[in-house]
């Protein structure tokens, strides 16, 4: 089984991890949560991911950050070899919802499954007018009112 890190901007991490536990309790070994602090140098934050990973005890594990170019996604790239660990940047709830959901199979193919979750997890939703406009009474004589 794959292990999953989250690495991220305080509290984004640890929320995240505690939303995907909500829907999958049995996942608590296989996620661990690194929230980074504002002003906490990068050597500090990168010594807490490389417990979090021995810890975790996991042959592969995918890691995931918010933002490409900020510090939890500098910190990574110093993390990872591209065979036992793997890195995604721009993590969501359906990203990650994803990567648990299939963190049993190989780490290639929980790439791939954590990329298009968190692609297809975004998506324009369309709201009809009827539920955005105000009721009008029957009687009432504008008909344009409703476009102010």
């Amino acid at each position: 089984m794959n292990g999953i890190l989250v690495i991220a901007h305080a509290p984004l991490a640890s929320a995240l991890r505690q939303c995907v536990l909500h829907v999958f309790p049995d996942a608590d070994a296989a996620l661990q949560a690194l929230d980074v602090p504002p002003n906490q140098p990068p050597d500090e934050t990168l010594a807490q991911a490389r417990m979090l990973l021995d810890l975790q005890g996991a042959a592969h594990t995918l890691i995931l950050t918010d933002v490409f170019g900020a510090t939890p996604c500098n910190v990574a790239t110093r993390l990872v070899d591209g065979v036992r660990t793997r890195l995604l940047t721009g993590v969501n709830l359906p990203m990650l919802l994803r990567a648990v959901s299939y963190r049993h199979e190989s780490l290639d193919a929980l790439v791939s499954r954590a990329m298009l979750g968190g692609t297809q997890g975004v998506m324009p939703v369309s709201v009809t007018a009827q539920q955005n406009q105000i009721r009008r009474s029957t009687h009432d004589q504008n008909h344009r009112d409703h476009q102010q």
